[in-house]
């Protein structure tokens, strides 16, 4: 074998090898990675009243979902699959953070979205904005729609919203769009990406 044909087949080599690394991660979610139509941070009270931002949770995927307490279906739902996911990811889920934004702070009071959130895996973290314009900034902010739909009395409503959550890497980078109800595997398959 010539040297120039040695060299050849380095070079080509180290071609492969680069395009190796350069090969974006296959997640199972919608991958938004360096979209700018939806908003890169948050700034919003917790359940005890502490202001909450991205920063807040450096080093960790976060799971951004945006429901209420007194969802029939879609939000206990997603809670749930994803408090299975955390069970199976084992040690890696210490490394992500769920976090859910109720679009009803009139009835999601802190003590009820605390236990509420809590209820489904004790590291969730619920926000509740604290006033109309602070649910409109970060629903616009994310490009989430929400609505109240009138029940049988004023206390008896539900809220029609965006049924789906954006998951930022440990950077603090949004990454994925993830809709709701699709079950555990794509939950873990994607976390594991993120917390590698």
């Amino acid at each position: 074998m010539t040297i120039v044909l040695r060299r050849m087949l380095a070079l080509f080599a180290c071609a492969m090898l680069l395009a190796a690394c350069d090969k974006a991660p296959d997640f199972k979610n919608l991958d938004i990675t360096g979209n700018k139509q939806f908003g890169s941070d948050f700034s919003l009270p917790d359940t005890n009243g502490k202001t909450r931002t991205l920063a807040d949770y450096k080093g960790k995927a976060v799971v951004l979902f945006f429901g209420y307490t007194h969802c029939p279906d879609v939000c206990p739902t997603t809670l749930a699959e994803l408090s299975q996911a955390m069970q199976k990811l084992g040690d890696k889920s210490k490394d992500v953070q769920v976090l859910m934004v109720t679009v009803d702070p009139t009835r999601d009071t802190p003590q009820l979205l605390g236990q509420y959130v809590q209820a489904f895996n004790p590291s969730y973290v619920g926000l509740r904005p604290a006033n109309d314009a602070q649910l409109a900034q970060v629903a616009k902010d994310f490009r989430v729609y929400y609505a109240k739909s009138a029940g049988k009395s004023a206390d008896d409503y539900t809220m029609d919203h965006t049924a789906a959550s954006y998951v930022f890497d440990k950077d603090g980078k949004l990454r994925l769009f993830a809709r709701d109800g699709q079950g555990v595997e794509p939950w873990v398959h994607d976390l594991k990406i993120l917390t590698d």
